[in-house]
């Protein structure tokens, strides 16, 4: 179920910057197509998205290659299976090691 609505905001405009919003809202209703619009610019920018895709990308090459190095350095072969399952093992948990790295520095951060 989607959370109630209950809080507004507003702004006031001109004839003309009306007219542009409509026109950009095309088929939606204008309050919906600026909801749209301000809960975008509210949520992170592209670049912090690209970021934290990077970031995902990382930790999952760090697990698979620490992996890797630990059982070499055990002496154990390295099968097809054994690579496949480390590449699923970081691609299941890679978004909850930058979930964990982001707070972590959030908290090393504040005073």
């Amino acid at each position: 179920m989607a959370a109630r609505r209950t809080k507004s905001i507003s702004a006031k405009v001109s004839e003309p910057e009306y007219a542009r919003l409509v026109a950009r809202a095309g088929d939606r209703t204008v309050s919906e197509w600026v909801r749209t619009v301000a809960l975008e610019a509210a949520g992170p920018s592209r670049v912090e998205s690209l970021l934290f895709v990077v970031l995902t990308e990382q930790a999952a090459l760090r697990m698979i290659l620490l992996n890797l190095q630990f059982a070499v350095s055990r002496g154990e072969s390295v099968t097809a299976e054994f690579m496949q399952g480390l590449i699923a093992r970081a691609d299941r948990d890679k978004f909850g090691l930058a979930h964990a790295r982001i707070a972590f520095e959030k908290t090393r951060r504040e005073p």
